[in-house]
């Protein structure tokens, strides 16, 4: 099998005293009902970049262990991150950190700024992935009816009801994965 995984939220922890609801606004907007995140400004890079040091993104070790399982069942395991160019030196400091680069068959990143769904969907058709685990359900949705053959995991960690959505699962923990893969 193939599975992609996204970084954040999945295996790196958000700062711990940012709500999600507010780290949501920070990165997207609305326009005319499309989903567009927005690139930060200059000052918002600066405080981003401080908020991505390894000291404020611990490791997710529970879901670090479900990789080793996963990679036990010689799957292939791929980490597709939206994180903007700004980030890529804290995002290379993380993935050395934490071994990721050891653990992955590939890492792509959108270091070329292109909007998160759209890089993220054209990465997720480009690997014929069979499986893909994201946080941001309306990414999820959009990547889901841009690449119907996928089956979608929604990393759901606040404990909502979640919606019923064709091809996109709700879980609570990355856990969850192991029994509805098959």
């Amino acid at each position: 099998m193939t599975i992609g995984f996204d970084l954040d939220e999945v295996f790196i922890n958000t700062p711990p005293l940012i709500p999600k609801p507010i780290i949501a606004r920070l990165y997207k907007k609305r326009d005319d009902g499309k989903l567009i995140y927005r690139i930060p400004n200059k000052y918002e890079q600066i405080f981003r970049q401080l908020t991505h040091l390894p000291l404020f993104r611990p490791p997710m070790r529970e879901n670090f262990q479900i990789l080793n399982d996963l990679i036990c069942k010689k799957n292939k395991l791929y980490l597709i991150s939206s994180r903007f160019r700004f980030l890529e030196k804290r995002t290379s400091h993380i993935i050395k950190e934490y071994n990721l680069n050891k653990i992955f068959n590939g890492m792509y990143f959108n270091y070329s700024n292109q909007q998160p769904h759209v890089f993220k969907s054209k990465i997720i058709r480009n690997l014929k992935l069979d499986y893909y685990i994201d946080d941001d359900l309306s990414l999820l949705k959009y990547v889901a009816k841009d690449n119907p053959g996928t089956k979608y995991f929604w990393l759901n960690h606040m404990e909502k009801e979640a919606p019923r959505l064709k091809n996109i699962s709700s879980i609570k923990k990355l856990s969850e994965i192991l029994p509805k893969m098959k």
